[in-house]
């Protein structure tokens, strides 16, 4: 995991895609092959496999292309544009004076790899604008980025942009049943993958309050944006998701 993200990873392992290795315990880029067949010594089917790592390795080796030195890099995370609209105007005019923007899907995996480069200190800023990894890791959900979430940056005092957006849900997986605690809450299935179930006002509280202890954990200069009127496209009036009586608490603890 000290490796940095652009440097090739290949593990051939016996419990390649295992739930015996979790995904907080790999660095976000790494590629895993099945060790089939080689436990007693190599034979057609473990050198092939061989084969393809020392492949795949070499030739992402080759394939690197080296950063602009010329543009800083600006890490963000947050949703698709369903749900985060703002995402469509926001991007293009930090390319127009002269950034880099990398923008990562804030369902685990993403959160994880921008600590990462967060913490070789690859940023110039970092936008946090979606905040549901941190919800999902307090209630348990397998969709968070690990407890080191919104950390690195801090530490380092890379300047922070922060937003709550989706500190209202928690995801799990389509297709596991949903929570026992949740089954009663609205639910919106985002795809075959991803769904996600609301939290009560107190239960934002405690989310606001967890992302405010991080944020105040900063080196360097951090701006937080508070909408009050609702914090992604479906928390707005007339759909399902909006709940002015949470949102309001939700607000009210963030000040």
């Amino acid at each position: 995991r000290a490796l940095p993200i652009g440097v090739p990873k290949y593990v051939v392992s016996t419990i390649a895609f295992s739930p015996l290795i979790a995904p907080d315990r790999l660095s976000a880029d790494i590629q895993m092959i099945l060790w089939a067949g080689g436990l007693y010594g190599l034979n057609d089917i473990c050198k092939a496999t061989l084969s393809q790592a020392a492949g795949a390795v070499y030739g992402a080796a080759l394939a690197v292309e080296p950063p602009d030195p010329d543009r800083p890099v600006i890490g963000m995370v947050s949703f698709g544009s369903s749900a985060l609209q703002y995402m469509i105007h926001l991007r293009q005019p930090l390319i127009d004076r002269g950034f880099s923007v990398a923008v990562f899907h804030g369902t685990g995996m993403g959160g994880m790899a921008l600590e990462s480069l967060a913490e070789q200190g690859y940023f110039a800023a970092v936008l946090e604008l979606a905040v549901a990894e941190i919800g999902n890791l307090m209630v348990g959900s397998v969709v968070n980025a690990g407890s080191n979430r919104m950390m690195a940056a801090a530490r380092r005092g890379t300047p922070i942009i922060a937003a709550p957006a989706f500190g209202d849900m928690i995801d799990f997986a389509t297709w596991q049943p949903v929570p026992e605690r949740f089954r009663d809450r609205p639910y919106h299935a985002h795809n075959r993958l991803l769904a996600s179930a609301s939290l009560t006002g107190e239960e934002r509280r405690e989310l606001a309050r967890e992302v405010a202890c991080r944020l105040k954990q900063s080196k360097g200069p951090v701006h937080f944006v508070l909408p009050t009127q609702g914090i992604h496209a479906w928390d707005v009036e007339g759909m399902p998701a909006h709940d002015p009586e949470a949102l309001a608490e939700m607000v009210d603890e963030y000040k």
